[in-house]
């Protein structure tokens, strides 16, 4: 994954001004996204908690869908569904709703499945056309009868134009909407985004929704989905906890010509990769974002592993954090990975760099005073704001370069570092 263009942002309105240009949808696909309001079942609230539906629809069911959900053994009823929804001949659309994760509650199945029914009725279509998607608080209940309520006005407000208020709709703990775009031949890929924490192991409490108006076949759009989600979204890290609900869903309309199949699987993997990016960027209490680049594995799979267990050292995390270039965590992730795993690892072969600089290589550290000092600028050069605005001040990344030997697998992670943010945000989520 590599996003080389630099993007700097001095305003929400410059960030949402650049969703707005990247945002227009593919030709034979509406949005909607309404407010609403709940009182949860499961704790008493003295005023109404906020909940947004958001609804994506095809203007003709499409044959041509995919999707890929979470590993999770505990998924939310959406995905229980959703996975179904794959055997199905044709779809048209995904409704979906935010503050409240519908997992594991008594009636999650058959609540989805209402609200699935009542959209049908609303839309003159089958319930077996749409997917649900479900995200938020984990243990609460639907509250459909609202929902249901709200379903002919979410309808009604469908419309074309962009894909920004459907990034907007999605959001739960996201500080910003992401949205990434390219043009393919005659047509075009849209992709929105949400997710902020419950980042990895298998994508995140994330919900992807990509449209296209490509023309191409079922099985191959789902091959390509396939290979390119386990390189960007299940390439990411932020805290190592594995949502229940993790939902990436990919349709065509089908209305422009095809293109070569590699020309297409490259412009989905860059927009998939960037809004993989934008997700840790956005992720809860985010300070740095870190790219680990590992060479000489004996794999893909291995390389990333390795990359993902530096990421997710607490220790190398809460030193970038602080600007610490304490490189030793580093090294001392690496070998414990390895150890644990049973992996040879020959730490004269090693060669470690931070933002280009040597600081481990033939078997020791390359320290110096003045060494320390540039990587302590390095690292502040790098800073967001933990507390985040309502945009992405800019899109650099804190490099780390592993090189493990000279075996041919490689791969290139992303993560974030570990700030007070992080704590405080999840500490305090339901309130």
């Amino acid at each position: 994954m590599e996003n080389n263009k630099l993007e700097i942002y001095n305003s929400k309105e410059e960030y949402l001004s650049d969703l707005e240009k990247r945002g227009k949808l593919p030709e034979g696909f509406k949005t909607s996204v309404i407010s609403m309001e709940f009182f949860p079942a499961e704790r008493p609230v003295k005023k109404p908690l906020p909940m947004r539906l958001s609804l994506l629809m095809l203007d003709k069911p499409t044959s041509v869908f995919g999707a890929a959900f979470t590993r999770n053994k505990c998924p939310g009823a959406p995905v229980i569904i959703g996975k179904a929804r794959l055997m199905s001949d044709k779809v048209r659309g995904v409704i979906i709703n935010n503050k409240v994760s519908n997992v594991c509650t008594e009636t999650g199945v058959e609540d989805s499945t209402m609200l699935l029914e009542h959209l049908a009725k609303e839309t003159g279509s089958s319930s077996q056309e749409f997917f649900p998607s479900s995200t938020g608080i984990i243990g609460w209940q639907l509250p459909v009868k609202d929902m249901v309520k709200n379903i002919p006005r979410l309808v009604g407000e469908l419309a074309p134009g962009t894909g920004v208020n459907l990034a907007k709709g999605i959001m739960t703990t996201d500080s910003y909407p992401k949205l990434r775009s390219a043009d393919v031949g005659d047509g075009r890929i849209v992709a929105v985004a949400k997710g902020a924490g419950m980042i990895e192991p298998n994508m995140a409490t994330m919900l992807s929704f990509i449209m296209t108006d490509i023309s191409m076949e079922r099985d191959t759009i789902r091959d390509i989905l396939k290979r390119v989600v386990e390189k960007t979204y299940n390439s990411i890290s932020v805290d190592g906890d594995q949502s229940t609900s993790d939902t990436v869903i990919i349709m065509s309309s089908c209305t422009k010509k095809k293109v070569p199949e590699k020309e297409f699987e490259e412009a989905l993997f860059k927009v998939c990769s960037d809004l993989s990016v934008d997700i840790v960027r956005n992720s809860e209490g985010c300070g740095h974002v870190v790219k680990v680049s590992v060479k000489g594995a004996s794999d893909y799979v291995a390389a990333r592993n390795f990359g993902k267990a530096v990421l997710n050292s607490p220790l190398v995390k809460t030193a970038i954090f602080g600007n610490d270039p304490n490189v030793g965590r580093i090294l001392s992730s690496i070998g414990d990975y390895a150890g644990n795993n049973n992996l040879a690892l020959n730490k004269e072969k090693i060669s470690l760099f931070i933002g280009g600089e040597v600081i481990f290589e033939k078997g020791a550290f390359r320290l110096d005073q003045e060494k320390e000092l540039r990587l302590v600028d390095y690292l502040k050069s790098r800073v967001l704001d933990s507390d985040h605005k309502e945009f992405p001040s800019h899109n650099n990344t804190v490099d780390i370069d592993v090189i493990l030997g000279s075996a041919s697998g490689s791969a290139t992670v992303f993560g974030c570092d570990l700030s007070n943010g992080y704590v405080r945000e999840n500490s305090d989520y339901r309130s």
